[in-house]
Parts: structure tokens; sequence; C-alpha cells
């Protein structure tokens, strides 16, 4: 029995249009997550305004917590120190298997570049750096991080133009018995030194800074 022509036709379009969702939806299974932006969909239909990022802004204060301290009056002089940075999570991932490789540039972040703003001088390493906003980024390897001061400031993901480097460290990292899900960099206080922490996953590595 001949069908239609006109049946024939709908019944293409159907086909068609069915390998064609199919594709997409291979394609969106494709996209491999990284540790930049990545918009929350389903919360962006409620907020209409600004995309949704699950990498989301932080800062770490050297006070520790100095804005609340300074809003309680339970601390007098300025900031020491400040961090700003975008928090990837590891969602199931191995950080140098999934995310990051040895020896190759990384923003210490996700997002806008990292930023450092040390507002006294310091010293690094017998390093004098003057106060100022920094970008940071480091290039890991397997036992050791080197940190970079650069001052590309105000600017996306990672460029890392030797030109604008304004200093390099290399310091050790190690395995914890953590397992980090969230990047994290926080100041910590040891002994007459404050260290810079950067941990993720079970990988941690400090930079020691003198006020």
């Amino acid at each position: 029995m001949k069908l239609p022509f006109s049946l024939l036709l709908f019944c293409f379009f159907l086909i068609a249009c069915n390998d064609t969702y199919k594709n997409k939806s291979e394609a969106v299974n494709r996209i491999p997550i990284t540790d930049s932006a990545n918009f929350n969909n389903d919360a962006n239909k409620i907020n209409p305004y600004s995309p949704i990022d699950i990498s989301p802004m932080d800062m770490s204060y050297y006070p520790a917590d100095y804005p609340k301290l300074k809003m309680t009056k339970s601390i007098s002089t300025p900031p020491m120190a400040r961090v700003i940075y975008s928090r990837p999570h590891l969602q199931g991932r191995k950080l140098f298997v999934d995310l990051l490789k040895y020896n190759e540039p990384w923003r210490l972040g996700a997002n806008e570049a990292t930023e450092l703003d040390l507002y006294k001088n310091v010293t690094i390493q017998n390093r004098k750096i003057k106060a100022g906003r920094y970008v940071l980024y480091c290039i890991p390897d397997v036992d050791k991080w080197t940190i970079v001061l650069n001052s590309n400031i105000d600017s996306w993901g990672l460029h890392s133009d030797e030109t604008k480097d304004i200093a390099r460290f290399i310091i050790p990292s190690g395995h914890t018995n953590n397992s980090i899900e969230y990047f994290t960099i926080v100041f910590e206080k040891t002994g007459n030194n404050v260290e810079l922490v950067m941990a993720w996953d079970n990988v941690e590595a400090r930079l020691p800074i003198s006020f």
C-alpha cells in the first residue's frame, strides 16, 4: 500500500528533527567541564540580570576577616594584604588528571585573573616587593610550584605575558590528608611571618610573606 506523499513528508520531518536533537545533545555532553566560568542555566531562568557562576568569587584578607574586625572596631590599623579569586570545584574530577597539567601556567582560580593586593611593602624570599595590585598565577610541578606576580591586572583568565612578570618564587608543594572540593586561598600566620596558603584536592602549597 502506498502512503500519501504528505504523510511521507511528515515522517521524514520527524526523523530529521530527532536526529538534529540527538546531535545537539551529544554535542552538549561532549563539552568539557573546565575551571573557567560555567553558568547554571536553571538559575538564570530565575535571575535574568546576571548569569549565575558555579565558580563563586571570594576574597581572603590578612588579618583574617578584616572587614568584620573593622566594623566591630576590633582593629584600627589598615589591612596588610588581600587576595581576590574565583573558586572552581572538583565535581568528581582529579586535580592533576582532569583539570591541571604539570609545568603549564594556571591562573590559581577561575574566571578573572586572581589578584593579590599588598597594602604595604613586603619581603618574599629575601626580595622586596612594593605595595600594589598584582595578578597572581602559578606553574605547578610535581613537588614544587612557581608563583608569579604579574602586572596585567583587571584581566580575564590567564594571559601569561612574561614581559609583565614582576617576580617569580619557587615554593614546595605537597600532599595532605585533606580532600578540598573548592579551591581555597587563605593567609595564615606562622611565627613572625604570614603564609599564603593555596589548597585544592589533596595538594597544598605555601608562599611565605614578611610584612
